[in-house]
């Protein structure tokens, strides 16, 4: 039990440090793009013009999160929304010009930044490291994953407002 803990410990503290790590190394090269906003960038660059709920549904995450995401985006000049089809309501989002000339010089950075945050790790060992979150990614995912239930009853409330002088 004590092991599995450390899984949720280790797992956050990885991923925060991760961010950090990318973010940063973004700003110490003049690029200011959240690791998130990379991820949009980098899945409009493989995917081509995407609306929003693809977008969410390609990086797993909220629309809403989206939105604030891709606003930022926006404001850095990296995409722009257009207009798709006859609703006005649903947004392509389209890579701007300025985003494709930045793409090799940002995608080689967050590589570069990966493999130092890789160094001194084998191949086998990340192989292995991908395959066991592989495996806990899909124990979250599939259809059969089942939420843990508690074994011990849940607390009543009371909802007694009458207070002791």
């Amino acid at each position: 039990m004590v092991l599995n803990k450390q899984v949720g410990v280790y797992l956050n503290q990885g991923h925060c440090l991760f961010k950090q790590f990318i973010y940063k190394s973004f700003l110490a090269n003049g690029f200011d793009l959240t690791p998130e906003q990379f991820l949009v960038m980098d899945t409009l660059w493989d995917e081509g013009i995407l609306n929003q709920q693809q977008i969410a549904d390609y990086i797993q995450k909220d629309k809403n999160s989206i939105t604030k995401l891709l606003d930022g985006l926006e404001k850095r000049g990296f995409i722009i929304r257009t207009a798709a089809g006859s609703d006005r309501r649903s947004k392509n989002i389209v890579v701007t010009k300025y985003a494709e000339e930045m793409k090799d010089k940002v995608v080689k950075l967050a590589l570069k930044a990966v493999d130092q945050i890789c160094n001194g790790i084998t191949h086998k060992e990340l192989s292995v490291f991908i395959s066991v979150l592989t495996r806990m990614i899909q124990n979250m995912t599939t259809d059969s994953a089942s939420l843990p239930q508690s074994e011990l009853p849940l607390p009543t409330h009371t909802h007694s407002h009458t207070h002791s002088p």
